[in-house]
C-alpha cells in the first residue's frame, strides 16, 4: 500500500469513527504546565505535509500558502460554500473557540478554507462567505485542475458532484479539518462531530508544543 494511500484509509476511519485519538504528550523543557494533557484530534500516520502550492485568495490576490502561513498553526480544510450543513459547522466552532483562546495564542494560528468548488466559489464569493465566520479566514480558489492537484497534494480523492437537478449540485469531499504544526505537518485531524472542546484543548498545545508524544 503506498504512502497515499495508508494516509487516506487511516483518515477514513478517522472520520467514520468520529472518535477522538488521545496521544501523550510530555513537556520535555517545555515549562507551560500542560505536560499531563492530550491532544483530541485524530492522529494521523504519516502526518500530512502541508502543499508547496500557490493559489488565489479571497481577495483576488496569489497566495504563497508555505510562505503565508511560516510560523503558525494552519487549520486547513477543504470545503465549499454552499454546503449546506458540515462546512458552516466546522467553520463557526473553530471560529468561537478562537474567540476564546488566549490571545497570545489565537495570534499564532491562521485558518484557510480551500474551495472544491471553483466553478461557484470566487473569491468574492469566498470572502462573502468567510466573513460571516471571521474576517480573518483566509479563502483559496484556482482553475479545477490546480484545486484537484492541490487535494490529491493533501491526500485526497478530488471532490466529486451529486446532481440535484435544475442545475444545482452538491459537492462530495473530505469532512476533516487538518491543522498543521509549525513544522509544516499536520499529526491530528479533526472530523465532523468535533468542535470547541476539541479545538480549545488542542490549539494551545500545538502552538506551544508542535506535536510530541513522547
Amino acid at each position: 500500500m503506498t504512502t497515499t494511500k495508508r494516509r487516506m484509509f487511516t483518515l477514513l476511519l478517522a472520520a467514520l469513527a468520529l472518535v477522538p485519538l488521545a496521544a501523550a504528550c510530555s513537556s520535555g523543557d517545555d515549562d507551560s504546565g500542560d505536560s499531563d494533557a492530550t491532544y483530541m484530534g485524530a492522529i494521523v500516520t504519516p502526518p500530512i505535509e502541508k502543499p508547496d502550492a500557490i493559489l488565489m485568495d479571497e481577495n483576488g490576490q496569489p497566495f504563497d500558502l508555505r510562505k503565508e502561513t511560516e510560523g503558525y498553526v494552519t487549520l486547513l480544510y477543504v470545503g465549499y460554500t454552499h454546503c449546506p450543513d458540515i462546512c458552516p459547522t466546522h467553520l463557526y466552532e473553530i471560529s468561537e473557540a478562537l474567540k476564546k483562546l488566549d490571545p497570545d495564542i489565537r495570534k499564532e494560528i491562521k485558518v484557510v478554507f480551500a474551495t472544491a468548488d471553483p466553478e461557484r466559489d470566487s473569491p468574492e464569493q469566498l470572502k462573502q462567505y468567510l466573513d460571516t465566520f471571521d474576517p480573518a479566514f483566509i479563502g483559496l480558489t484556482g482553475t479545477r485542475d490546480l484545486m484537484d492537484q492541490f487535494q490529491v497534494a493533501l491526500g485526497l480523492q478530488p471532490a466529486s458532484r451529486t446532481d440535484l437537478g435544475e442545475g444545482n449540485y452538491a459537492v462530495n469531499h473530505a469532512a476533516y479539518v487538518m491543522a498543521f504544526t509549525k513544522d509544516n505537518y499536520a499529526y491530528t485531524v479533526y472530523p465532523s462531530g468535533m468542535g470547541q472542546k476539541e479545538w480549545l484543548n488542542d490549539l494551545p498545545l500545538l502552538v506551544k508544543k508542535g506535536f510530541r508524544t513522547e
